[in-house]
């Protein structure tokens, strides 16, 4: 579908509107600022991305939670690479009253063993490579052929946590590839400049979804796989041809619009 000069103009004014630093508010990406060094922002925001599923008022507490735990301990980055996260986290865990379960779940599907087997792999990477940014770059140097999305899931392959396979739509990788690799922006951060945003793809969600498919961009029986998230980002690029998730800005909005409409 080829949009209309009329729907291209709304979209535009809507990403202006939302992509602000107002915008972080009450999102996940708020926790991109938590850090200054990149070492610690790109594991710390990894880990906030993994979890961001769900009700905001839910999560927001948990990732905060182990925000402030690595920080007791040096830092991000710091406390994952110290060898004493997984136990860190048992303690943390038994003081929360798992009473020693550690099969008990952290936050909705994940359990808290769940949740440090992503520590300790995520410890490792950096212990090998210095920054989950610079592993990440020579995994997708080694295998170009590979979007960035499938080269950060293959490095936790088997992690419960962190999403898998090829033909789902992974949002929660998606988002965190937007947080690392658009610039110029007061939300996303830009760390990672090797990468092109024009090769970016849309975090798919249900609200996404849903306001693609009101939009005419994709068919109304679309579901959440990466053949969908595709199409939408691909119908963004007539707008943006070179930074396409900037319309993940502007479909965020106009969902809001669209509810105070309903209201």
């Amino acid at each position: 579908m080829s949009l209309s000069s009329e729907l291209k103009e709304t979209l535009k004014t809507l990403a202006q509107t939302y992509e602000t630093a107002d915008f972080l508010n009450d999102d996940p990406s708020r926790f991109l600022r938590w850090y200054s060094d990149p070492a610690d922002v790109e594991a710390a925001a990894f880990i906030a991305a993994m979890l961001s599923f769900g009700s905001r008022k839910q999560f927001i507490p948990k990732i905060q939670e182990i925000f402030e735990l690595a920080d007791a301990h040096g830092g991000m980055k710091c406390w994952l690479m110290d060898g004493n996260c997984g136990g860190d986290f048992r303690s943390f865990a038994e003081k929360s009253g798992c009473g020693g379960n550690y099969n008990r779940k952290f936050y909705r599907f994940y359990s808290y063993e769940d949740m440090i087997d992503l520590f300790e792999r995520m410890g490792g990477i950096l212990k090998k490579n210095g920054t989950f940014g610079e592993c990440v770059y020579s995994e997708w140097h080694a295998s170009p052929e590979k979007h960035l999305a499938e080269v950060v899931s293959d490095l936790f392959s088997g992690c419960a946590v962190v999403p898998q396979g090829k033909t789902s739509a992974n949002k929660r990788i998606h988002m965190y590839l937007r947080w690392m690799v658009r610039r110029n922006s007061p939300v996303d951060l830009g760390l990672w400049n090797w990468y092109s945003p024009a090769d970016l793809i849309l975090p798919l969600d249900t609200h996404v979804i849903q306001e693609s498919i009101r939009l005419g961009l994709i068919p109304e029986k679309s579901s959440a796989t990466l053949k969908t998230a595709r199409a939408v980002t691909n119908s963004l690029k007539e707008i943006w041809q070179d930074d396409p998730c900037k319309g993940d800005f502007a479909l965020f909005g106009l969902g809001v619009d669209q509810n105070k409409n309903d209201e």
